[in-house]
C-alpha cells in the first residue's frame, strides 16, 4: 500500500500578517518568510507542521463556518499541564469557546477560536 505523510495545513486570510501574528504570540509558531513568483510569503511552523498562509482579497472567498460543520472541522494541538496552558493563553487574550473538561477518561480537552474563525482543539493525554 502507498505510505502517505502528513505535509501541510493551508490557511486563507485577509491579514497574512496578524494571522502570523496570532499563531506565533499564542502558540509560539516560527514564522518563515520567503518569495514565491516574485511575491512575499509568510508559513508558519507548528509543532513540526507546516501552516501555508494565503492572503484573501475581500469578497473572493466564502465566510468561515462556524462550528460544527461538516468537513475539516479543527485541528488538534497535544500539550502537557492543559489548566496552565489555557490560562497562559487567556492571558494572552484568547477566546475559548469550550473550556477544559475530560470527555472521557486519560483525556482533557479545551477548544478556542483561531483567526478566521478556526477552532483549535488543545488536549491533554494520559490524565
Amino acid at each position: 500500500m502507498t505510505e502517505f505523510a502528513f505535509d501541510h495545513i493551508h490557511l486563507r486570510t485577509p491579514d497574512v500578517e496578524a494571522t502570523a501574528r496570532w499563531y506565533e504570540r499564542m502558540f509560539g509558531a516560527k514564522v518563515l518568510r520567503s518569495t514565491q513568483q516574485g511575491q512575499p510569503r509568510v508559513d508558519l511552523e507548528l509543532g513540526g507542521q507546516k501552516i501555508f498562509l494565503a492572503p484573501v482579497a475581500d469578497g473572493s472567498t466564502a465566510d468561515p463556518p462556524s462550528a460544527p460543520y461538516q468537513g475539516l472541522e479543527h485541528f488538534g494541538l497535544r500539550v502537557t499541564g492543559l489548566d496552565a496552558v489555557v490560562a497562559e493563553l487567556k492571558a494572552k487574550g484568547a477566546e475559548f469557546t469550550l473550556e477544559p473538561m475530560s470527555p472521557r477518561p486519560g483525556i482533557r480537552i479545551a477548544f478556542l477560536r483561531g483567526p478566521q474563525n478556526v477552532s483549535i482543539e488543545l488536549l491533554e493525554r494520559g490524565v
